[in-house]
């Protein structure tokens, strides 16, 4: 399996669909322009051949979050209940103007949470935030209860170092282990033809 697959982002995706040629697999090549996840080798030509920059490479376990002060904690969970507050303002009164609003009090609040490194969904840290800011005034807990069950949290693990490989006919790089009938997805050569970087 990969380390990494290929995301695409919409908003930067000008529709030069080079991706849709070069990939290897077809994972570009979806009805809803998303990538699909299960085709994705991780060769990251898609990303490498995109003229919009729409592409990128994630990996597929996120690293481990940084410590949080409990200051900082503080801090986070304020403005989060006043954008819930603010959210919940927006939902009651009529019209587009207040929906646009509502939205965009919502995002605010995931920005800030992403922001301060609490919304990698694998992360340990990520659920003990979740889990302590379920009984936090104004933090609707069941919704945080079914965030709960619906991630799954990765134990942190020591990092080992990525095999790196090299093909000596094109140059294509790739990461993790290399399995004896692996093929370069670009030139199409046999696993002898790496050598290891």
């Amino acid at each position: 399996m990969a380390e990494k697959y290929a995301v695409r982002n919409l908003r930067l995706c000008t529709k030069d669909c080079l991706c849709l040629y070069v990939c290897p697999t077809g994972a570009t090549d979806t009805e809803n322009s998303i990538i699909d996840k299960t085709k994705c080798i991780g060769c990251g030509v898609c990303a490498q051949a995109c003229p919009s920059g729409a592409i990128s490479m994630v990996p597929v376990q996120l690293p481990p979050q940084q410590p949080k002060e409990e200051a900082v904690m503080e801090a986070l969970r304020g403005l989060i209940q006043s954008k819930n507050r603010a959210e919940a303002l927006a939902a009651a009164l009529p019209g587009a103007l207040s929906r646009a609003v509502e939205k965009s009090c919502r995002l605010m609040a995931e920005d800030l949470c992403r922001e301060a490194g609490f919304m990698l969904p694998q992360s340990a840290n990520t659920k003990e935030f979740l889990e302590y800011i379920k009984s936090y005034p104004g933090i609707p807990a069941d919704q945080v209860n079914a965030l709960l069950e619906s991630l799954s949290f990765h134990q942190e693990e020591e990092e080992k170092p990525v095999e790196r490989w090299k093909c000596s006919v094109c140059g294509y790089i790739h990461e993790g282990p290399l399995p004896e009938d692996f093929r370069c997805p670009i030139c199409g050569q046999p696993a002898e033809k790496f050598v290891r970087i």
